[in-house]
């Protein structure tokens, strides 16, 4: 399977049919499909997939027309090229290219039983919640911003102060699923203070999957990633289960710090493992499991 990936991973091989790369390897289609899949937790033309994403993310990034990108990831057309960011990324190419530029992200940093906190807002909702206590502030920063590059970050925590006051208080619990990119327009500022905390988060579908079904998991409650690859329909994709959850932009809010190790153990935690056992035990604490 090395030599497979290896091969996928070529100049061409992102244009090799199942049955050209199962000829290459010596298997039957039907046979390279299934130990493909169970070695790489995707199918080969998933991962296909996931290269050409990769490849067209950069050429983008590099100012590439729509048009000349497609060409160049060996797509037939701009439209095939905007299914492929749709499927993986819940975006359009156009909203990928410009990568938050045109929009305004207001940030501020607030003390919470776990630490510094950091939260950021857009007009649709929260895109960024972070402890900073073991990574540093400036680490936290600047993780939560890269996935905005082109946005304007503005320091503002009387604007934010809020929205964070509500993530700390009795409701800050209560909260949608997470939206894609175009997700309602209404504004966090105009939200009844009885109203659900708006999310404005944006991922893969597969990513997406996930933190629907981390949000499903009760406070006090814990889960495995293997549980959540069986619940999201994807048995054999634990891995991808644990990068997806690592991924997670409002820690806490969508709960990764409740996905352990199949064998108990904590496994990581993007923000410091000392921070998810405080919020485990602060969790077990009030629910008195």
């Amino acid at each position: 399977m090395r030599r497979a990936i290896d091969r996928l991973d070529a100049a061409d091989g992102g244009r090799l049919s199942l049955d050209q790369i199962a000829a290459e390897m010596h298997l039957s289609p039907a046979h390279f499909q299934r130990v493909f899949t169970r070695f790489a937790g995707v199918s080969p033309k998933r991962y296909q997939q996931y290269l050409a994403l990769g490849h067209a993310r950069r050429l983008l990034t590099d100012r590439f027309t729509t048009l000349d990108t497609a060409a160049a990831v060996g797509l037939s057309g701009s439209s095939r090229l905007h299914d492929l960011f749709v499927t993986w990324e819940a975006m359009s190419p156009g909203d990928y290219a410009r990568r938050g530029t045109g929009r305004t992200i207001h940030w501020g940093r607030f003390d919470s039983p776990f630490g510094g906190m950091l939260v950021m807002t857009t007009e649709r909702g929260i895109c960024g919640l972070a402890f900073t206590d073991e990574t540093g502030e400036e680490a936290a920063f600047a993780d939560l911003a890269a996935r905005w590059p082109g946005a304007t970050f503005i320091a503002d925590p009387g604007a934010v102060a809020p929205v964070a006051a509500r993530v700390l208080g009795p409701r800050g619990t209560a909260f949608r699923q997470p939206d894609g990119e175009e997700a309602s327009d209404a504004g966090t500022g105009t939200q009844r203070q009885d109203a659900p905390l708006r999310l404005h988060v944006a991922g893969a579908p597969f990513q997406i999957k996930v933190w629907e079904a981390l949000m499903r998991i009760p406070s006090g409650r814990v889960t495995t990633y293997g549980e959540i690859a069986r619940a999201i329909g994807s048995p054999r994709a634990v891995r991808a289960v644990g990068t997806a959850v690592g991924r997670n932009p409002v820690s806490w809010l969508i709960p990764c710090h409740r996905a352990l190790r199949k064998s108990g153990g904590l496994g990581g935690y993007h923000w410091g493992l000392p921070v998810k056992r405080v919020l485990l035990a602060q969790e077990s604490a009030e629910t008195g499991l």
